[in-house]
């Protein structure tokens, strides 16, 4: 009778507890939804598109010209990356250059990029490679270049970019008019570009 007892017992305690300790835990609070934009990461980013170079390279040359640019970057962090940037200028502005003038680039450098707002990044970049010229008979028709320029980005979508960008180069080249000379002079020549942009 008593060995009933003390069961009976032992089976209504955990009976009351379980019903108790359920109501006893506390529900994590639920993590709070993060308001910010999450912005994906990419390693790579190949840009293509029309440009434009001033001639101050090519003495006598009056009006810039246009053609194409493009580079490649590879990024080594969020906002920092190596680029490799070609272009290739062959059609005048305006008609009243000397001769058939073209000039074509190779450049290397860092980028420091940066999100501004929204869509929009920009970003900084330190170029150096050489220059050619092309039509003029300059000797030597090969220079050393470099400089600096910038930029900025506006998302289309997580791949795609429309890209706006310039930079101020510096070469070396002989002066070929008015008076022929056998010494290089450093002129400064700017370039724009605008382009589409594509990052994975």
């Amino acid at each position: 009778m008593k060995r009933n007892f003390l069961l009976s017992i032992l089976a209504v305690v955990p009976a009351v507890l379980m019903p108790l300790a359920a109501t006893c835990q506390v529900t994590p609070a639920a993590s709070p939804a993060t308001t910010e934009r999450a912005e994906p990461s990419y390693k790579y980013e190949v840009y293509g598109g029309f440009g434009y170079t001033s001639l101050n390279q090519v003495n006598g040359s009056r009006y810039g010209l246009m053609g194409a640019e493009a580079s490649v970057t590879r990024y080594l962090g969020k906002y920092f990356g190596i680029s490799g940037n070609g272009a290739f200028y062959s059609h005048p502005v305006a008609t009243g250059n000397p001769g058939s003038p073209t000039v074509d680039t190779v450049l290397f450098g860092p980028v420091l990029r940066a999100p501004l707002f929204a869509r929009t990044s920009a970003f900084v970049r330190v170029l150096i490679g050489g220059e050619h010229t092309g039509g003029e008979s300059q000797t030597p028709n090969i220079s050393f270049a470099g400089g600096v320029g910038g930029g900025m980005d506006y998302d289309l979508n997580k791949h795609f970019s429309i890209r706006a960008s310039g930079d101020n180069v510096a070469s070396s080249f002989t002066v070929i008019s008015p008076v022929k000379g056998d010494s290089p002079h450093e002129t400064w020549s700017s370039r724009a570009s605008i382009g589409v942009v594509y990052k994975f």
